[in-house]
């Protein structure tokens, strides 16, 4: 028996990615999934419905069919997200709005709508996708790194809030990881080489992140046999945080 038997999830962004490594490992471990993307195109055992992060009726439409679907929701995986790069000089109102919107109350839209599903759950469990941004200063990353902080907070807030429902709220802080947006900003660098380079030599462990580590993480959070762990933040990060290694 696998510890996700009978566990119902829903994970936003899940088409690609972190969300579809995701959605694959609690699917494998026993959980019915529903994946909400733009792209709602998955293969099976995964189920794809067409969500918009940004648009609290596209939400709620979306997070009521899942739940149809599975009979109930008990796990919320927050994944949706996307990048930005620059100093505070380099985004215009509209983009620092634009990427709050998808990023932070993307998370607070799908949360909000799936609140009365995880209140009737015996396991219920949120887990936010953050990043490393919201604890390191990383250069060209200020709007991003805004909006990871602030998913952060909202992660510790959430926990606050809802312990006493019975439901956990968790975050994950990826380091760099080898998504397609990593994959994209590469592809836009003026030597794509040396970008993943200097990527890669950033985290103590020499290499970026996978999309399946992160995965990992995100299922020990969700998992019933976690069910003590609530208002944490998990790096997965090859010791980019934590550690200060000396030059060999």
């Amino acid at each position: 028996m696998s510890d996700f038997d009978g566990i119902r999830a829903i994970v936003t962004g899940g088409a690609s990615g972190i969300g579809l490594a995701t959605a694959s490992l609690l699917a494998s471990r026993g959980a019915t999934v529903v994946c909400l993307d733009l792209n709602s195109e998955v293969a099976a055992p995964l189920t794809g419905i067409r969500a918009d992060v940004t648009d609290d009726a596209s939400v709620r439409a979306a997070v009521s069919a899942a739940a149809a679907t599975l009979g109930g929701i008990d796990v919320v995986v927050n994944n949706a997200g996307i990048g930005a790069q620059g100093t505070i000089e380099d985004n215009d109102d509209a983009e620092w709005a634009r990427v709050f919107d998808v990023n932070v109350q993307g998370m607070v839209r799908v949360t909000r709508a799936a609140l009365p599903y995880l209140r009737e759950s015996s396991h219920a469990a949120v887990v936010n996708t953050c990043s490393i941004a919201a604890t390191a200063g990383l250069p060209q990353r200020a709007l991003y790194s805004a909006t990871k902080g602030a998913v952060l907070s909202l992660t510790l807030a959430m926990a606050a809030d809802h312990l006493r429902e019975g439901i956990r709220v968790n975050c994950v802080n990826p380091g760099t990881a080898d998504t397609p947006w990593i994959g994209r900003l590469l592809a836009g660098a003026a030597d794509p080489v040396a970008e993943r380079a200097a990527l890669e030599a950033r985290q103590p462990s020499g290499r970026l992140v996978t999309a399946d580590e992160v995965a990992g993480a995100i299922a020990y959070l969700a998992s019933p046999f976690s069910a003590g762990t609530t208002g944490t933040a998990l790096a997965v990060d090859g010791g980019m945080q934590g550690l200060r290694l000396r030059k060999e």
